[in-house]
């Protein structure tokens, strides 16, 4: 069969799971996981991770076999199994988990660049604003050329990122010594990471950030050569992910203490293979890093635009995000994404926020999508709905969909109630936008349920904003 024009194959698919899981995260993972937790208490966390984060991978793959006319991933599942403003809600935190993330990674980056450059500082000075900004409509000027060519570039960057990874497990393998590893497991020295339960909790938004990325396939369904290759991919991209944070993150633990990780400056990862090899291990760190952290963009600036295109398409978001150019790229929803990511460059220059407080709003953004995907998925095995003639498929993936949902409202409780109020925030705004799409079809803007979820967002958003001017809530 002749490849169709356009269209993504499996290793292009595998490569945008990859590109947009590994990003900044893993780079900085060793001091972000130790400055909550302790070996015991990660160990369990990855466990936990690994269980919820591979039902959920399934739960993407059954929904892109099970309903292949479902284009637009976590927003079509939402919005397929419980209504319009769930589906708009979906698509909405997930835009805005991606394009925050973004400006996540470019301060990330140009932190990184002033390793070399001091100019560029803690990645938020002026000279660093003015180069993200370079960066972010170059690679807009990128994607304009064809969503295909793109993903190419990012298969080349994906592949070229995952180099100084595997090097770095390598090293890190005979570097490793189970004396360190070993020395406070529980983290009994340090009482303030507390219990076993709450070190375990603290650590959840950072496994989730490194694995946002993950329904990357599903996004693009409707641009893969063949369906059955969305799942492939999610899962391959899974494991393959999943392998290499867990090498990074325990292997660090036997090369550095707990306290001695949790008190390295981001990326801690070069600051780790610096301490095995010397300074050339951070010199190669950190240029992998700008790699990663490039493919990543690109990945993420595709599921921005696409995910927002995908609900224009059915009347969700307002019609002016279906337009397309000649290369078919939505170039509207570009433009909004690319828009909104250069306006928070410039508020990092007056705010205090910094990489981790940025990923873990933008995480917390992304647990509404990935509750109602899980959610969908368990609704169809208890219905039974497209497993005519198949009652033992029936059985496995109603497992699946039940564990997948536990650990996504665990997700939602191990944020705790902070992020969950930033969220509604963040999500009371886009009724705007649906109620416009909804006027141009001449339909009421929400059902009778839906008006009792919107108003429980709004208090939300209100109780957030009063604790953002009154001090009890920060970014």
């Amino acid at each position: 069969m002749s490849e169709a024009p356009g269209k993504l194959r499996l290793g292009a698919l595998v490569a945008l799971v990859v590109g947009s899981m590994i990003g900044g995260g893993i780079f900085s993972l060793p001091q972000n996981m130790a400055a909550s937790a302790d070996v015991g208490a990660i160990l369990i966390g990855w466990a936990i991770t690994a269980v919820g984060m591979l039902t959920l991978a399934f739960v993407f793959q059954t929904l892109a076999n099970r309903k292949p006319d479902l284009d637009g991933g976590v927003y079509a599942y939402a919005k397929a199994g419980f209504g319009d403003y769930m589906g708009f809600s979906s698509a909405w935190g997930y835009w805005i988990s991606a394009w925050l993330g973004n400006v996540g990674y470019f301060v990330l980056l140009f932190s990184t660049l002033g390793y070399f450059f001091p100019v560029f500082g803690e990645g938020n000075t002026v000279a660093a604003v003015i180069g993200a900004s370079v960066l972010l409509w170059a690679v807009h000027l990128l994607v304009l050329r064809g969503i295909k060519e793109a993903a190419f570039i990012n298969l080349v960057t994906t592949v070229a990122k995952i180099v100084p990874l595997v090097l770095f497990i390598l090293i890190a393998v005979f570097a490793f010594k189970l004396d360190i590893f070993t020395a406070d497991i529980w983290g009994l020295k340090n009482p303030d990471l507390g219990s076993v339960m709450n070190q375990v909790r603290n650590m959840m938004l950072v496994t989730v950030w490194v694995f946002i990325g993950i329904e990357g396939a599903s996004i693009f369904s409707a641009r893969a050569e063949k369906r059955s290759d969305v799942g492939k991919a999610t899962v391959i991209g899974f494991v393959t992910v999943l392998l290499i944070l867990v090498l990074v993150n325990v292997l660090s633990l036997g090369i550095l203490t707990q306290p001695e990780l949790a008190k390295l400056q981001n990326p801690s990862m070069a600051a780790v293979l610096e301490h095995v090899v010397g300074q050339w291990g951070a010199v190669l760190i950190s240029v992998g890093l700008v790699i990663s952290l490039l493919g990543a963009l690109l990945s993420w600036v595709l599921l921005c635009a696409e995910i927002m295109f995908a609900a224009a398409k059915d009347h969700t978001m307002p019609a002016f995000l279906r337009k397309e150019n000649a290369n078919q790229v939505p170039v509207n929803a570009l433009w909004l994404t690319n828009a909104m990511v250069q306006i928070f460059l410039v508020i990092t220059l007056f705010s205090a926020s910094t990489y981790l407080s940025l990923i873990y709003l933008a995480t917390s953004m992304i647990l509404v999508p990935y509750l109602w995907s899980a959610a969908y998925a368990f609704l169809l095995a208890v219905r039974g709905e497209s497993y005519e003639g198949a009652p033992g498929e029936r059985q496995k993936d109603l497992i699946i969909g039940a564990i997948a949902l536990i650990y996504a409202i665990w997700l939602l409780y191990a944020g705790g109630t902070k992020y969950l109020l930033l969220s509604a925030l963040l999500y009371a705004p886009g009724a705007i936008l649906f109620a416009k799409a909804k006027m141009e079809i001449n339909k009421p803007v929400f059902t009778n349920v839906e008006k009792l979820i919107f108003a429980a967002v709004v208090v939300g958003a209100l109780v957030a904003a009063y604790g953002l001017y009154d001090g009890f809530l920060t970014l």
